[in-house]
Formats: C-alpha cells, sequence, structure tokens
C-alpha cells in the first residue's frame, strides 16, 4: 500500500519522517513516496522530487521560482495519478501543499495535514480552504485545535514534535563534552537559519553582533551549527569577514544550544528548540523589505517568536527588521549572562514543556493516518 508524503524545509522534513517510521512500525507493509529532504530519504522514502526546489521564505522571494514550483506540484500530480495512494500525508509548506491537496482530493486520495498553517496569525479566509480539501488537520501548537474546530476543520492536536526530536535537558558542561568543547568559559550559540537565503539576509548582522560580545567578553566562543545540506565556508563566512573564527558543527543545534550561556537564534522552529533547551535566547528575523511592508499589513499576532506565541507573553526578546541591529542585539543579549534579566527569562523558558504537553507526537500522527485508511 503507498502513501505520499510531502514536506518542506528541514523541520519538515524531520517531522514528516519521524511519521514515516512511526508508520512502519504499525504498518511494515506500506511504500512511501513524494517529496522531503535526507530525513525522508533515509527513511526509504522515494524522492520524486527534493524539498529544496521549493524552499523559499517571503512573499516577494517567491516569484523567482514559481514556474518550477508549478512543475514540482505537476510531477506529484502524475505520481499520485501512477501509483493511486491510499492516503496522503502534507506537511507544512501551505502555499504549497494546499494546492496539491484540491489535486490529490479530486483523484479522491485521503488527505491528512500535519502542521496546520498560521491561518489564527494571518489569512483567516483559509480555513475554509482547508475544511474543503483536507479531511484531518493534526495541529502542533496547542491554542490551534480549538481555533480551527470553531471554523468547521476537523483539526486535533497532536502534541509538538519538538518535544521527542530534543535530546534531555542537561548541564552545559555535559553538551560541551559531547560536542568536543572546552568546558570553561562563556559560550555565545548562534543559530542562522537553514537556508542560504536567511543566511544571505542575517549572516553578517549575526555576525558583526557576535564580534561586539567577543570584544566585551574576551574569551567567549562563538558556536555555530551548520544545517543540513549548506557549505561550511559559506555559513563561516560572515563570521570570518567580522574577525570571528567560529566553531562550527555539523547540525546537532539543540546540542549547540545546551552548550551555550546564551543563544543568538534566527526565528522559526529553532526559537522553541532553544527555548526547550532552557538557555536564555534573542529571537531575530530579517525578511525582504517589500514582503514585510505586505505582511505588515496582514499579520495580526503581537509576536513572532513562538516561545512568545505560547507563553502569551514576551519571556525572551525579540528583534524583528529594522530593530534587527548590532546595538540592539548586543544590548538585548547583554543582560542575559548573568543577573534577574536571566533568572527572569529562564524561569519562563521551564513553564514551555507543561504548555505543549507530553510526547508522542509522531505516534498520534501515524494512527490518525491510518484511520483515514481504514474510513476511505
Amino acid at each position: 500500500m503507498d502513501v505520499l508524503v510531502v514536506a518542506g524545509e528541514a523541520s519538515g522534513d524531520q517531522h514528516a519522517a519521524d511519521v514515516v517510521a512511526a508508520l512502519k512500525r504499525l504498518r511494515p507493509d506500506l511504500r512511501f513516496f513524494g517529496m522531503g529532504g535526507p530525513k525522508l530519504e533515509a527513511q526509504g522514502v522515494e524522492l520524486v522530487h527534493g524539498a529544496h526546489e521549493i524552499s523559499v521564505m517571503g512573499i516577494v522571494e517567491v516569484i523567482p521560482k514559481v514556474p518550477r514550483i508549478w512543475q514540482v506540484l505537476g510531477d506529484l500530480e502524475r505520481a499520485a495519478k501512477a501509483r493511486r495512494p491510499a492516503v496522503a500525508l502534507l506537511v507544512d509548506v501551505p502555499d504549497f501543499n494546499l494546492r496539491l491537496a484540491k489535486r490529490l482530493k479530486a483523484l479522491g486520495v485521503p488527505i491528512a495535514y500535519y502542521v496546520a498553517p498560521m491561518a489564527w496569525a494571518w489569512r483567516e479566509s483559509r480555513t475554509k480552504t482547508i475544511a474543503a480539501r483536507v479531511d484531518r488537520l493534526l495541529c502542533i501548537l496547542p491554542f490551534e485545535e480549538q481555533f480551527f474546530r470553531e471554523r468547521g476543520v476537523a483539526a486535533t492536536y497532536v502534541g509538538n514534535p519538538v518535544v521527542e526530536q530534543l535530546p534531555p535537558q542537561a548541564s552545559a558542561a555535559s553538551f560541551r563534552r559531547e560536542l568536543g568543547l572546552a568546558l570553561e568559559g562563556p559560550v555565545l550559540a548562534v543559530l542562522p537559519g537553514s537556508r542560504r537565503s536567511e543566511i544571505s539576509r542575517l549572516g553578517a548582522t549575526l555576525a558583526a553582533a557576535a564580534a561586539r560580545v567577543v570584544a566585551e567578553r574576551p574569551g567567549t566562543r562563538v558556536v555555530v551549527p551548520v544545517a543540513p545540506g549548506l557549505p561550511r565556508d559559506f555559513v563561516a563566512a560572515a563570521f570570518l569577514a567580522a574577525g570571528v573564527n567560529p566553531v562550527l558543527i555539523d547540525g546537532r543545534a539543540p546540542q549547540v544550544v545546551g552548550a551555550s550561556d546564551v543563544a543568538l537564534v534566527a526565528s522559526g522552529t529553532a526559537t522553541l528548540e532553544a527555548g526547550l533547551m532552557g538557555r536564555p535566547l534573542v529571537a531575530v528575523y530579517r525578511v525582504n523589505g517589500l514582503s514585510y511592508a505586505i505582511g505588515k499589513l496582514l499579520v495580526r499576532i503581537p509576536f513572532f517568536c513562538l516561545v512568545n506565541l505560547l507563553a502569551g507573553k514576551k519571556v525572551v526578546p525579540e528583534l524583528l527588521q529594522g530593530d534587527m541591529t548590532v546595538e540592539r542585539i548586543v544590548a538585548e543579549l547583554t543582560p542575559l549572562w548573568a543577573g534577574p534579566a536571566r533568572d527572569e527569562c529562564l524561569a519562563g523558558l521551564a513553564l514551555l514543556r507543561d504548555k505543549l504537553g507530553p510526547a508522542g507526537a509522531a505516534d498520534r500522527v501515524a494512527r490518525a493516518v491510518l484511520e483515514l485508511v481504514a474510513g476511505a
């Protein structure tokens, strides 16, 4: 029995791979095909396309990729027509996956959608599209289930996959040993993002801020995780240009945060991962100016960092767009090394896990997927 799996971005690839592993435990006879990254490929999913082919962040930035995106969409539709999957698991990337869902619906394929679109933040009208095209919406933020159910969507909160993907909390010394770092001295973790475009936009500013921290706190080591698929020299370039010789670690971003005293994190899933590791952080982000101007008119949320959104208040500093300057970053980082601001931040972060509930999201998603097969 075939299952179509479609994921984009590094986090979606990981989430989808965890579900595929759970499905294989429950139903060893299943075969998988679709789109994803190295994590899905490692699970034996036959990739029609790679997730990197549609990876883009921002409203304006997507325009040059539109022809390729439409080609990938058509190829996946043709693969579904040929193989007639028993069910489709679509993970995140709503602008792509909701279009694919329409085509799959026409083929009679039941659809489970994992990682709900942020219709609660903008484009609430999209809930009508989701209700029409998705059989089960599987949410990873606790407040989403009620929001979507009130708008006619068959939504279920399954827990947050990040909870089970992280290593157990431990001391900074423990993570430093694991990563081969010296135990003594201050460590600043810098997570510049998982896409080339992010690092191109953010890298120089983050590197200059790191250089300022090193100048003000001699002996500080700057540790940078390198996301899968990114060349190490590309990630290091901005830091070296700023006079910082970073310690590069392949992947293992949560462990890098765990080894740190303070973290500087490009917004996204990484901020939630960093928050759950229990280290003070500053969240930052910057997009194309036109994308930001358009988004500012449409988005209606008080915070952009997931840690603050879940808490319903400011737990960690966040600097967006024009506020993301070297001076502001250093000013927000400085009080987090020690003292009341650090203690207050850590107290807020300690409540995160309770808000997300227990581990086991992948198993719950797998069972929901199989329920759709049984009901088809």
